[in-house]
């Protein structure tokens, strides 16, 4: 089997504990080049912790995990060169204009200096911010600044870009334009995509295939499609994600008002 048709992404058993507590557990999944692929599940249901095992944000104590058919712990730095990552937490310097945050990263990524202005312009082009390039990022919209922040993932021609909450907080017509221009980058380059989201109808509208993590363990794989038609003919994919963990979180959020709301926020920091 040739580089380029091994998975983008192949974990065996990942498994990762803080403690006693089991956050991932023993994870078998494999996404496929060129795929929009979704990890959806509640908070601390695992999300966020995969997602930095799989970016070599986190070492990996159990299992294996192959990215772009490199092993994390083994491989780190080319999967690092190879890789585009949007966080959940902004990551846009808002004292740099939108061209001095996307060359920061193109020189972070080791982007060759005669390529640089080439490759800053081009992304920024990609994301549809060229003329507003030379403003602060302080004056960006919500919207905006993630099509910056998806523009400094892009600048070193990701082969993977991993996506976490892309469009949280952003309103519908900023979020259809994340959509449009993910879909975009997939089509037009064959980028993979790996997003979490808590939006059902993002990972409808998104995603060739879906997994469901409830409580650090798969709990549900398939296109969505599939997925809804295994529930009936009118189903959802709001009641997939209920199907498969709705019981358990009607048990988890018992307690009500601000204490419980801080405490699954808590939770999730810690957990994924």
């Amino acid at each position: 089997m040739t580089e380029n048709r091994l998975p983008a992404i192949e974990c065996e058993g990942l498994t990762q504990r803080y403690g006693d507590h089991v956050v991932v557990d023993h994870l078998d999944l494999r996404i496929d080049r060129g795929e929009i692929f979704g990890l959806l599940g509640p908070n601390g249901a695992g999300k966020t912790t995969t997602i930095r095992l799989l970016t070599t944000l986190m070492p990996v104590r159990e299992g294996t995990v192959r990215v772009l058919g490199f092993e994390v712990g083994r491989r780190d730095i080319d999967i690092r060169y190879n890789l585009g990552y949007v966080p959940q937490q902004l990551s846009v310097e808002a004292t740099l204009t939108g061209r001095q945050n996307v060359m920061w990263f193109a020189r972070l990524f080791d982007v060759p200096r005669r390529e640089r202005a080439r490759r800053v312009t081009d992304a920024l082009a990609a994301m549809d911010l060229l003329d507003v390039a030379d403003r602060l990022a302080a004056s960006y919209s919500g919207g905006m600044v993630r099509r910056l922040e998806l523009a400094q993932a892009l600048v070193n021609r990701p082969a993977l870009l991993v996506l976490d909450e892309p469009t949280v907080g952003l309103d519908p017509i900023a979020r259809d334009g994340v959509w449009e221009r993910v879909r975009d980058l997939r089509d037009r380059f064959g980028t993979t995509v790996l997003l979490t989201t808590h939006y059902m109808g993002e990972a409808d509208a998104l995603c060739d295939r879906i997994a469901l993590l409830h409580k650090g363990t798969l709990r549900a794989v398939g296109a969505p499609e599939e997925l809804k038609r295994a529930l009936g003919p009118d189903a959802t994919l709001e009641d997939v994600f209920r199907h498969h963990a709705g019981a358990d979180l009607a048990e988890d959020n018992t307690e009500g008002g601000l204490r419980g709301v801080r405490n699954t926020r808590r939770t999730a920091q810690r957990a994924g």
